[in-house]
């Protein structure tokens, strides 16, 4: 289990335990929440999701972020590819005219307004991707039995490390090592201030990947375990909670537009990160 989720798992299930069950029973709520309603976002050897009318087989396999991640990939690479062999012509029709709007969007709405007409055009691939990984990411977290990948603070982690390196990379690009480490100073300030400013400067930058990493996992996570929190009460109520299932669904397509929200916010705050840094006064 992820250190994160250690810590805010057994809160969550001590709180419903202790809210839908008399004392006498809140130990076995407690270890049936934990094993069977949270299986997904837990650690644990439960091998199968034990619904009131239903026993759902589990893999392991797919509870690997690592795994998850690379199936992310394999089913982009797979999908453009399937796509750009059925493109005829320069028109773009049926789902490739899908994927066109949001190359387009995202070109549009988070990198131009940010980067240089060339530049933007040079860059917008690397937000595309941030966008479509993470979207993917968040939609297979969505499915029964799969690991929720952007929950786990090391892959969001590892994003936003990409963009610090992007952040770094480009800006050297632009304005050479000089130009990279001036970026630092603020421009203006008395020389007599920069023993303070200058490692402000420097916290600034690291908060901004830090930043990136933490809003992402914050929100998956947050998501899914309010709709596990829920989805306990009709593990442990059965049809008598049936209402809460309506209130489930609604949550979850909200999920579901959050995934692209999500892919959206990261990808633009990127884009801004970078876009000041590298072409500041752009």
């Amino acid at each position: 289990m992820e250190p994160a989720l250690e810590m805010v798992l057994p809160a969550v299930t001590n709180v419903v335990a202790g809210v839908v069950a008399a004392p006498d029973r809140k130990d076995i709520v407690h270890h049936y929440i934990q094993h069977h309603v949270l299986y997904h976002v837990a650690d644990g050897n439960p091998s199968a999701w034990n619904l009131p009318f239903i026993r759902v087989q589990a893999l392991d396999v797919f509870r690997n972020d690592g795994v998850m991640l690379a199936l992310a990939l394999l089913l982009l690479v797979a999908g453009f590819a399937f796509l750009y062999r059925r493109q005829q012509g320069d028109v773009p029709r049926g789902w490739s005219n899908l994927l066109e709007l949001f190359v387009v969007f995202v070109r549009n709405q988070v990198v131009q307004p940010y980067f240089p007409e060339q530049d933007a055009r040079r860059f917008a691939p690397v937000f595309c991707t941030f966008f479509f990984l993470i979207l993917t990411l968040n939609l297979l977290g969505l499915c029964p039995l799969f690991s929720a990948a952007t929950s786990n603070i090391n892959v969001t982690g590892g994003l936003a490390l990409v963009a610090g390196a992007f952040m770094v990379g480009v800006t050297i690009w632009q304005k050479g090592v000089r130009g990279f480490l001036r970026t630092f100073v603020p421009t203006g300030a008395p020389w007599i201030l920069l023993p303070v400013l200058v490692p402000v400067e420097v916290i600034s930058f690291f908060s901004r990947v830090f930043a990136l990493a933490i809003r992402l996992f914050a929100n998956v996570l947050a998501g899914h375990i309010l709709i596990f929190a829920l989805l306990s009460m009709v593990v442990l109520f059965g049809w008598l909670a049936s209402p809460i299932i309506l209130l489930v669904v609604g949550i979850y397509f909200f999920e579901i537009f959050m995934s692209f929200l999500q892919a959206y916010i990261f990808s633009l705050l990127a884009a801004i990160f970078i876009g000041q840094m590298a072409y500041e006064g752009h």
